[in-house]
């Protein structure tokens, strides 16, 4: 089990860290240029900056706490937190009218590689 977490963790640190680091350094013109994009033209380029910024957050949260073990119950709250943020995505692509399914999967990743060290977290603490 501690593979599979691991797994998923860093699968949801990957995907996200270069998700929101495509928003930290593409310009927000360019990113309101792409077709896939669609939703940042509904965003102040602040706005962008700072999905950017918590997406590469929670990336860094998802492993650094866990992989040190220097307040490792951040790990878990990282996988709610970029889960919440998902959250928000597929509103705003429901709203729009556009596919809401990556986030989706993005969410539930972050969510689940959350949950599952907070449950190896309170075995450990058990044992």
């Amino acid at each position: 089990m501690n593979k599979l977490t691991w797994a998923l963790q860093i699968l949801a640190a990957l995907a996200f860290s270069a998700g929101g680091g495509m928003k930290l350094v593409t310009a927000p013109a360019d990113l309101r240029a792409d077709p896939a994009m669609g939703w940042a033209t509904d965003f102040s380029d602040g706005a962008i900056r700072a999905i950017g910024a918590a997406e590469v957050a929670g990336g860094l949260g998802l492993i650094i706490p866990a992989a040190t073990g220097i307040a490792p119950m951040l790990t878990p709250a990282a996988g709610v937190g970029l889960a919440l943020l998902m959250g928000g995505a597929v509103y705003i692509h429901v709203q729009r009218n556009e596919p809401a399914v990556p986030p989706i999967v993005l969410g539930t990743l972050a969510l689940a590689a959350g949950l599952l060290r907070a449950k190896r977290m309170r075995g450990a603490v058990g044992n």
